[in-house]
């Protein structure tokens, strides 16, 4: 898909809603595989890192071949992937089906979110539509939180969710571009620009996601065990929450990049290290709910400035698949990290670790927004050939 892309939003928005579920799930996933198999604290953790896993393993495997093989043909591939191995994990008490299934299904969100990613790179205001995904992936989340516990106890729900929505998504692949002409695939196996910027953004985010995913793994124990609230009630604060996140997003999406993007990732990512850190020493509802909400609030703001950044290093779309592939790694270790620091540090001393860490990758994260605030040359170049119309950059038919 090249930046003159034929392809409508909305269907990358349904993508990128389908393959971001499974990490805003992570909690109530984790803690029902805890609750409900015979796994500890620690296992559950490492099923949800594994989950994650094979999600980041197919964003760095696919990167640079969206264009060829073409999106719809590895969305549909994708969505099915998902609903066959989110499906199977929910069907059965095996464990060694279940972690197969939850693997082979975060494969496939993968890869409708490297789908998603590429294509929102090629749109032409990438945050508004990344805005609109995350807007449209908390609001799901948060229903299903609402939704979920009143359904009943297990380990399959959250899993049959992700499956259900993975095969209501998979009508909305028909509107996907077809594959690119054999001179565009030939344009987007150059190198890629902005290698240093690109790699600093790669690093910092994955270690921003643990951060934020360790303790987003372990915030519905938390809630249960420190805070000693009922399942429902840490249902609840969740979608509270997540609602908070919508309003969050909807301010950003208004907001745009008029202040750039440094600012709202910096300020942004420093504020999140103070309510990660108020959040893991929550004893009551109050504590909890005050943490939690504030944090999802300021999450996928933040988020969603990075999303465009990783877009604006390269309109083809390769940095935005490999830096989300990267914060995908940081997701998949989150919630192992988050179960292993609180199970031998306790939840505080683990949120005031992640809450340093944080602020230690602060300056080269808006570092980078800074050195990129400014349209790329590469994106200006690529859209003024693209009108001239030579053959290699124009639209898939």
């Amino acid at each position: 898909m090249s930046p003159r892309t034929t392809t409508p939003p909305w269907p990358l928005v349904a993508l990128f809603t389908a393959g971001y579920l499974a990490a805003y799930l992570l909690p109530t996933t984790v803690g029902r595989l805890d609750a409900a198999l015979p796994l500890t604290t620690t296992e559950a953790g490492a099923v949800g890192s594994a989950l994650l896993l094979g999600s980041a393993t197919a964003g760095f495997t696919l990167a640079a071949h969206v264009a060829r093989l073409g999106p719809r043909r590895l969305a549909r591939a994708g969505l099915l992937l998902a609903a066959a191995g989110y499906g199977t994990a929910a069907l059965t008490t095996a464990l060694p089906a279940v972690v197969a299934g939850a693997v082979l299904g975060g494969f496939g969100s993968g890869t409708a979110t490297a789908v998603a990613a590429t294509g929102i790179a090629a749109q032409r205001d990438p945050h508004r539509v990344s805005t609109t995904g995350l807007l449209s992936v908390s609001a799901l989340a948060g229903a299903l939180y609402l939704t979920l516990p009143r359904l009943g106890p297990g380990h399959g729900l959250p899993l049959a969710a992700l499956a259900l929505t993975a095969l209501l998504t998979l009508p909305a692949t028909a509107r996907l571009a077809a594959p690119v002409a054999t001179a565009q695939v030939a344009r987007e196996r150059g190198p890629l620009p902005h290698p240093r910027h690109g790699l600093t953004l790669a690093v910092t985010l994955l270690l921003w996601s643990l951060a934020q995913n360790s303790l987003w793994g372990v915030s519905g124990r938390i809630g249960t065990t420190q805070a000693g609230l009922s399942e429902v009630t840490v249902g609840a604060v969740f979608a509270a929450a997540l609602g908070a996140g919508l309003l969050g997003v909807i301010g950003a999406s208004a907001l745009g990049v008029r202040f750039g993007r440094a600012l709202p990732i910096g300020v942004g990512t420093a504020l999140i290290s103070g309510c990660i850190a108020l959040s893991a020493t929550a004893t009551d509802l109050t504590s909890f709910a005050t943490g939690e909400i504030a944090w999802n609030a300021l999450y996928p703001v933040v988020l969603s400035y990075l999303i465009g950044l990783a877009a604006s290093l390269d309109p083809r779309g390769r940095w935005a698949v490999l830096i989300g592939s990267a914060s995908s790694l940081g997701t998949a270790a989150g919630p192992l990290v988050g179960s292993l620091l609180s199970a031998h540090v306790g939840y505080p001393a683990m949120g005031a670790i992640l809450a340093v860490g944080l602020l230690l990758i602060t300056a080269p994260m808006t570092w980078v927004a800074l050195l990129t605030a400014t349209p790329t040359t590469e994106r200006a170049r690529y859209e003024e050939q693209a009108t001239a119309g030579r053959p290699e950059y124009r639209p898939a038919a």
